[in-house]
């Protein structure tokens, strides 16, 4: 590889920022913990989601200022939200009836790994790991649309884009788009199809530190981003 993936890679803040721009006005948008929380900092003004928790709440905002934190308002990561205007408040089961009713638009979620299939492992290394998979297996399922952000490469440098997970799975053939610090893929026909990718890393650079082949239709656009 002729090129540092670290010199050029996306900041998470970035990835965060790319995939809250395909969200569509009005949709109902539930958010993974950790990580994927980052999105709703970076919804475009022309436009308004509706976030989803699981531990009931549907219409919150982004986060309170360092010290006005209402610790009776947050969200499943247990981090503090602020409310919008229309907000509602329900039990968790009802919250679970939603995401397994089909009512969410999207889900946004991390992963460990992303298989060309659409199969996604994200809750769990293994052994010694987390020892529930909380609600991802629900909202993969059950949200219309799965959408993963992630860096590219492990810490230790191995591809998250993989032919098959080996990792213990959160759901099969679920994901539909991965926006990585690399490039945007789609899920097609048990593909990764490549969308966008840096103009910094040339197709041979990206395909090396990705595990299956990436499939090329029609133009590859540059993956650009504001300085976050």
């Amino acid at each position: 590889m002729s090129i540092n993936v670290t010199d050029i890679q996306l900041s998470n803040a970035q990835i965060a920022w790319r995939a809250a721009q395909d969200i569509e006005d009005g949709a109902y948008v539930n958010l993974g913990i950790g990580f994927p929380e980052m999105v709703a900092k970076f919804q475009p003004e022309d436009r308004e989601a509706v976030f989803h928790t699981e531990n009931g709440v549907l219409g919150f905002g982004q986060a309170p200022e360092p010290g006005q934190e209402d610790w009776d308002l947050i969200n499943a990561g247990k981090k503090a939200i602020t409310l919008k205007p229309g907000a509602a408040f329900f039990h968790h089961a009802d919250s679970f009836a939603m995401v397994r009713g089909g009512h969410l638009d999207v889900a946004i979620l991390g992963a460990y790994q992303v298989a060309q299939n659409g199969d996604l492992a994200n809750w769990t290394t293994g052994k010694g790991g987390v020892p529930a998979v909380g609600g991802a297996m629900d909202l993969v399922h059950g949200a219309k649309r799965v959408a993963v952000i992630t860096d590219h490469l492990t810490k230790k440098g191995a591809p998250k884009l993989v032919e098959s997970c080996t990792m213990p799975l959160t759901g099969v053939g679920c994901v539909t788009r991965v926006y990585t610090s690399l490039c945007v893929v789609d899920v097609e026909d048990s593909r990764f199809v490549l969308r966008e990718k840096l103009a910094a890393i040339s197709l041979d650079d990206l395909q090396s530190v990705t595990g299956p082949p990436l499939v090329v239709k029609g133009n590859v656009t540059d993956l650009v981003v504001p300085d976050l």
